[in-house]
């Protein structure tokens, strides 16, 4: 081993784990990937190195269990994330506990992403806390061995559906919790709002990240995505209140929403907050076919040519909430 190859630990920032169920065979890494020997990290395979099933075997026979990237590739190990994620939680060779920790570890990073990034810091540590709980819950039910399919076929066929509906569960959430419904509730309203693009699976690739605008054929297409995802969602225990998350959220108070067309008082209470959250960070973030706009022109977007269509009550809130304010 040269001096070249061993990296000494200089701080805990310099060096950030992977989980070895994460490398892909044959996979050309865009980083060096670095095993622990003592103190210090010691380089395995080196950027532009093909990662091979020998490779692998070394670390199975030796118990590694995760190596290390160095802290500034993060970007480069993020794409690749994007990339593999799904395939990895499809892959039923790899034990069912390794890939529950895997999802559990990438949601939780978008989570604590959207608290840092997105939401003002004067939001409170408990509602962070109770989010985070109730994404261990949601996820947890979402790694049964009946589940864990479904959502990898959507974090497979299009990540950043996957990102997007973290986003929205972490605000709607923030808006259920002002409202006293109790725990169990809510965690359905998650899994709702974690699963309300789950039919997207259903949808071509080539219509989800087309540039322009839809066809009359392809938006009908995407207009049946909430009934696909309630029929794939057939085989999960959820509850009629999770469903109605997917079924209804794009459904409007004047009736000119889809697929059933609902007016007002048919629409539920979290079904109305998720279809806030997801128009919010929809419009808020970066699409094949629109750039992400500034928040508050947003917010003013749906205030001034909304307010027919979504409950502005639970806007009003959830202005409150992104203010940094505390909602009574």
């Amino acid at each position: 081993m040269t001096q070249a190859q061993t990296a000494s630990l200089h701080s805990a920032e310099e060096f950030m784990p992977v989980p070895c169920a994460m490398l892909r065979t044959d996979m050309l890494g865009q980083f060096g990937l670095y095993i622990r020997q003592g103190g210090n990290h010691v380089l395995y395979t080196k950027a532009g190195e093909r990662f091979t099933e020998r490779h692998r075997r070394i670390l199975s026979a030796n118990g590694v269990e995760q190596v290390y990237i160095r802290t500034r590739r993060k970007p480069e190990y993020k794409e690749h994330v994007a990339r593999y994620l799904g395939d990895v939680l499809a892959d039923e060779s790899i034990p069912l506990p390794a890939r529950a920790r895997i999802f559990y570890e990438t949601s939780t990073e978008i989570v604590q992403e959207v608290f840092a990034t997105r939401l003002p810091p004067t939001l409170a540590r408990d509602s962070f806390d109770r989010i985070l709980q109730f994404v261990t819950e949601g996820i947890g039910f979402l790694t049964l061995e009946n589940s864990m399919g479904t959502i990898a076929s959507l974090i497979a066929h299009d990540y950043s559906t996957y990102t997007h509906s973290i986003h929205v569960f972490v605000y709607s959430q923030a808006i259920l919790q002002t409202y006293g419904f109790d725990e169990e509730s809510l965690i359905q309203f998650g899994l709702g709002a974690m699963l309300h693009d789950i039919g997207k699976t259903a949808v071509q690739d080539c219509i989800l990240t087309k540039p322009g605008p839809l066809t009359e054929a392809e938006r009908r297409s995407v207009n049946l995505h909430p009934l696909t995802g309630v029929g794939l969602c057939t085989r999960m225990p959820l509850s009629q209140d999770a469903l109605h998350c997917i079924l209804f959220h794009h459904e409007k108070l004047d009736g000119s929403g889809y697929p059933c067309g609902l007016t007002d008082p048919q629409i539920p209470l979290p079904v109305r907050a998720i279809t806030i959250a997801d128009i919010y960070d929809a419009l808020t973030s970066h699409r094949p076919y629109a750039e992400a706009r500034n928040p508050f022109a947003v917010l003013r977007l749906m205030r001034e040519e909304m307010h027919s269509q979504i409950d502005m009550d639970v806007f009003k809130r959830f202005v409150v909430i992104l203010s940094g304010a505390s909602v009574i």
